[in-house]
């Protein structure tokens, strides 16, 4: 009994129990369908950054825009039925550097692909020849999950992209995006990789540039961590696993968080009904969890986290999807740093 009682009391001690923090705000509502936010950081002026986040409907999907007080100040219409989105920044377009907003549309098999106006803070489409998954049909050749990766090396970028359905060995692709010499973008397959579980899908995924890794949720089994450089050394090997424990419903959306070079924090959602929980591990291997928080967000899909200081959030911010709101809630991460363990 001695012995199956400390058992109990260093489980507890290893194991963060769940911390409420109440969101700052939640965005408008979405029109129909909420599933997954990114956030541009204004170049000069962080007050002028934007939410964007995805409304998953087929045919009148679309994307809306928000300002950091959550209220819509654009909605790009006429998708079928984007699921997530992704933003990265300084890619060359027609001459010029742009700052990319990239989703994913299931139903036509592409990647939508938007440029933002800095003067405007307007998205405006460039995309060009973006079809995915070419040598795939039916719910193989659906994207659902993308990422965005910068090479430091060249400045090349991709996106890494996961199917609807996929095979348990080569289940992501990545594709190099690229101006197509009319000041549109396209999109080259350059390799799949990545292993499945079989258990449920791999939506999520989240890139770490300054590390040069990507993780992907295989929903039923783990987070697996792979090398996001197609060019790397044993790039298709799994560098490793974790995320086994502790997750009630699937592993959904998941975002980097970045304290220095090489330190910070993942984020993960752990899907729930009526108040999902987010898994919060270290950014540096072995991933240790650090902390587990939840906001009163119905059955969380996408999130992201940023660490750039803004208006009112001086340490970044926490954004989750709701699904029973059809929106977006924003939490402050000061917040949320103060449940976490030390790193």
């Amino acid at each position: 009994m001695k012995l199956l009682a400390l058992t109990a009391l260093v489980l507890a001690v290893q194991v963060p129990l769940p911390t409420d923090i109440k969101p700052r705000f939640a965005t408008d509502a979405v029109s129909q369908d909420a599933d997954d936010p990114a956030i541009w950081i204004h170049p000069s002026d962080p007050g002028k950054s934007l939410i964007i986040g995805t409304d998953k409907t087929e045919k009148t999907g679309g994307l809306f825009v928000y300002g950091l007080d959550g209220k819509t100040v654009q909605h790009v219409a006429g998708l079928d039925r984007p699921n997530n989105v992704d933003v990265e920044y300084g890619f060359s377009l027609a001459g010029r550097k742009v700052d990319l907003v990239v989703a994913t549309e299931r139903m036509k098999r592409r990647l939508a692909i938007y440029a933002i106006d800095p003067a405007t803070g307007k998205l405006a489409d460039v995309a060009g020849q973006t079809g995915v998954f070419p040598s795939e049909t039916g719910e193989r050749q659906a994207p659902m999950g993308v990422s965005l990766y910068r090479r430091a090396s060249d400045g090349a970028v991709f996106a890494i992209v996961s199917p609807k359905e996929g095979p348990q060995s080569g289940y992501l692709g990545q594709f190099r995006l690229e101006d197509d010499g009319t000041g549109k973008v396209k999109a080259t397959e350059v390799r799949r990789f990545g292993a499945f579980s079989g258990q449920g899908e791999i939506e999520a995924l989240a890139v770490d540039d300054e590390l040069g890794v990507v993780y992907a949720a295989d929903e039923g089994f783990g987070i697996r961590k792979y090398a996001a450089d197609p060019d790397a050394k044993d790039a298709g090997r799994e560098i490793a696993s974790f995320g086994h424990e502790l997750y009630q419903g699937d592993r959904e959306g998941m975002s980097v968080y970045k304290t220095g070079p090489n330190t910070g924090y993942l984020v993960s959602s752990n899907q729930l009904e009526g108040n999902s929980e987010y898994l919060i591990y270290s950014r540096q291997a072995p991933h240790n969890l650090l902390g587990r928080i939840r906001l009163g967000a119905d059955s969380t899909d996408g999130l992201e986290a940023v660490s750039t200081p803004l208006p009112g959030f001086p340490k970044g911010l926490l954004i989750v999807m709701n699904s029973k709101g059809k929106n977006f809630l924003v939490a402050d991460w000061a917040d949320v740093q103060k449940t976490l363990r030390p790193n």
